[in-house]
């Protein structure tokens, strides 16, 4: 056999990959009517026309895809739009305010937040309680979540609103549903989904059980942030951190999160910034929020780290004062949160490091110094202070709401599920 030959047999060893079955005709209207709702979606309100400029179906596709989906209680007319064309206006599409919608969870530390989104995306039920979380079991505590969700749950019935599943956002390592591990809730191994959905099912006999899902509470705040962004315009590479008791980042890359190899990367909280400092909860020593958590920014202010979130309104307080001690301390944690993102900088090479949780607050104070670390130290040279690459997280950044949103983009993908 002749060296052509050779190289165009493929190896019995690697046979080709099996190709995808040919879509049929029920397949591909599925990926139609989810091409124009996510159009309508993203628009807030688009025209017929409009809708089939943005997908590339025909005005008669998307005008049999839009009545489908009206009837389906998934979209709905109103008002009329004029192009300036010659021609009759067209009636304006807009995503359903009420039918089909999202919950989400958030389980922390020392507060439970629950919200509902329709599909537009707009926070139609918030439910926040302020609990210390911390030393009591798992299951109290999400009983305790299943029992905010129920009423968040029948507000939003009475908003002709219908939930199609529940998604929690829950610090820590999280797995299938499983935490396998919560430093600051001493949580291992946690079949968390599993006892959520129990204990709401027992709350809410009568109703149909609800898909659970769950996801780590930065990855789902970084998501929120992503799809509902602040006034500087989205980024679709960004570093997310959140300060609260523990400290939780995560890694959006080309839009989408960068899980790693077992779903855990983001975790800069436990980032060793001195293999001789405090121990911490998960186990190492002199992780990053050992310095700049809350505990550690409200006790280095000479605060009752055991003060919630008064302490930090207290510390805020403080800092616009000009005290001493309160500015120190945010000036502290501020450099080492500038010498620690500065190797994530480097290694990722972000748009922006967006701050949220309580660094959100505080960031007049804890940007400068921060600032300071990341120019000295991101090797591209490409950080100036004024370049805006530090920023606050929009006020809709939050995990609750991105753990509802995560349930309805499950709609906009494949509404005929949902119908």
């Amino acid at each position: 056999m002749d060296d052509m030959d050779d190289h165009s047999t493929t190896p019995r060893s690697h046979p080709a990959r099996p190709l995808a079955p040919k879509a049929d005709k029920d397949t591909v209207r599925r990926h139609n009517l989810s091409l124009v709702l996510r159009a309508v979606h993203d628009e807030s309100a688009l025209s017929r026309a409009g809708a089939a400029a943005r997908t590339g179906l025909t005005r008669a596709a998307v005008s049999s895809l839009a009545d489908q989906l009206i009837r389906g209680g998934f979209l709905t007319e109103s008002g009329k739009s004029f192009s300036g064309q010659a021609g009759r206006p067209g009636t304006m599409l807009t995503p359903a305010r009420t039918g089909a919608a999202g919950a989400g969870v958030e389980v922390n530390v020392d507060y439970v937040s629950m919200c509902v989104v329709d599909l537009a995306g707009t926070d139609r039920v918030r439910l926040t309680e302020h609990l210390d979380n911390r030393g009591e079991p798992a299951a109290d505590v999400l009983a305790r979540a299943a029992r905010i969700a129920a009423r968040a749950l029948d507000s939003a019935a009475e908003q002709g609103l219908h939930p199609v599943g529940v998604e929690l956002a829950l610090p820590g390592l999280v797995s299938q549903g499983a935490v396998r591990q919560a430093p600051n809730l001493g949580w291992n191994r946690v079949e968390a989904g599993e006892m959520f959905s129990e204990a709401l099912l027992l709350l809410r006999p009568n109703s149909p059980a609800l898909p659970v899902g769950s996801d780590n509470e930065a990855n789902l705040a970084a998501l929120a942030e992503l799809w509902f962004g602040g006034p500087d315009g989205r980024v679709d590479h960004f570093l997310y951190l959140t300060g609260e008791i523990g400290v939780g980042g995560a890694l959006v890359v080309g839009g989408e999160l960068l899980r790693g190899a077992h779903g855990f990367a983001g975790e800069i909280g436990h980032v060793v910034v001195d293999p001789d400092g405090p121990e911490c909860r998960c186990g190492s020593r002199g992780c990053l929020e050992q310095y700049a958590g809350q505990l550690a920014l409200l006790r280095s202010a000479g605060l009752d780290e055991n003060a919630g979130m008064p302490g930090v309104t207290e510390l805020e307080r403080r800092a616009r004062a000009g005290d001493e001690s309160a500015l120190g301390a945010l000036a502290d944690a501020g450099r080492t949160l500038g010498i620690v993102l500065s190797g994530a900088v480097n290694l990722f090479d972000p748009e922006a490091v967006v701050l949220g949780g309580i660094y959100r607050t505080l960031m007049p104070w804890l940007a400068p110094a921060a600032d300071r670390e990341l120019t000295r130290r991101t090797v591209s040279g490409l950080w100036p202070p004024e370049s805006g690459r530090l920023r606050a997280s929009s006020l809709a950044g939050d995990a609750a709401r991105g753990a509802a949103a995560r349930v309805v983009r499950r709609v906009l993908a494949d509404p005929l599920a949902y119908g």
